[in-house]
């Protein structure tokens, strides 16, 4: 697996990012709309780039079996130790491997799962289609694919709301860009996204938006109010849902079928 890139971000990421606002509003988001196409529990979960296990350790407390496969070693402590506050009942249910996304397949040893999950993980890659090769072969036949990765078409908003304005007309056709986490990232589109699956056996069932107004906020100078997170979550999954606003998100979250055969 090579060097960990990620051991010196491990603690920023899980003690901060996720514990922030803006942490709260995705993963209460995220796990909505996975409520929303996910067959029910005790259905196997493979969380792919899964960290900390912030996106699916929920959904073994409600009774999936989850796996979680990641490269990063810091990050698997970090889910170890998250897991270690987890009822009993729901640390049975998990599993935690150390592999790249790009093995998948061969470090669950064949395994089909009836849901594949990888949030996040696909802007860091320079080509995404060898993970999504992957996240597609791990789908059981009628298993669900979920992506969550960075919106190529607003690239131009982040820059533009912390008015950098040279940088924000430069942005209009840009696919990278230096995270929050100061890591360049990829972005992609839910058109190449829905072919690039489709080639795959996968047919895309529904896209998303995830972080609109708390994002480009934050960007814009605003401190959110950690009183109003729930608040915030409730507009954002709507937002999610609907025309034109969630072609605005930062990021999108491409759901989709594999087929019967």
């Amino acid at each position: 697996m090579g060097e960990d890139t990620w051991a010196g971000l491990a603690d920023q990421f899980v003690d901060g990012a996720y514990a922030s606002v803006k942490g709260y509003v995705r993963t209460y988001v995220m796990h909505h709309q996975l409520m929303e196409q996910l067959p029910p529990a005790p259905a196997s979960v493979l969380d792919v780039g899964g960290g900390a296990g912030h996106q699916s350790f929920p959904l073994a407390q409600i009774g999936y079996d989850v796996t979680v496969l990641d490269p990063s070693p810091a990050m698997l402590d970090k889910a170890r130790q998250r897991l270690e506050q987890l009822p009993a009942e729901a640390r049975r249910r998990v599993t935690l491997l150390a592999a790249d996304g790009e093995r998948a397949e061969e470090a669950v040893q064949g395994r089909r799962f009836d849901a594949v999950l990888c949030h996040g993980v696909l802007g860091y890659l320079e080509q995404p289609e060898p993970l999504v090769e992957q996240l597609c072969r791990c789908a059981a036949p009628g298993g669900v694919v979920s992506i969550m990765t960075g919106n190529a078409h607003a690239a131009a908003v982040r820059p533009a709301m912390e008015r950098r304005w040279e940088d924000a007309l430069a942005s209009f056709d840009a696919r990278t860009e230096i995270g929050v986490l100061g890591v360049r990232g990829r972005a992609d589109t839910v058109e190449e996204l829905s072919e690039l699956v489709r080639g795959y056996g996968v047919e895309p069932a529904r896209w998303y938006g995830v972080w609109l107004f708390a994002d480009w906020f934050e960007f814009g100078g605003v401190e959110l109010d950690p009183t109003d997170a729930e608040r915030i979550a409730a507009v954002e999954l709507e937002a999610g849902r609907r025309d034109p606003y969630r072609r605005l998100s930062r990021v999108f979250h491409l759901v989709g079928r594999k087929g019967a055969r």
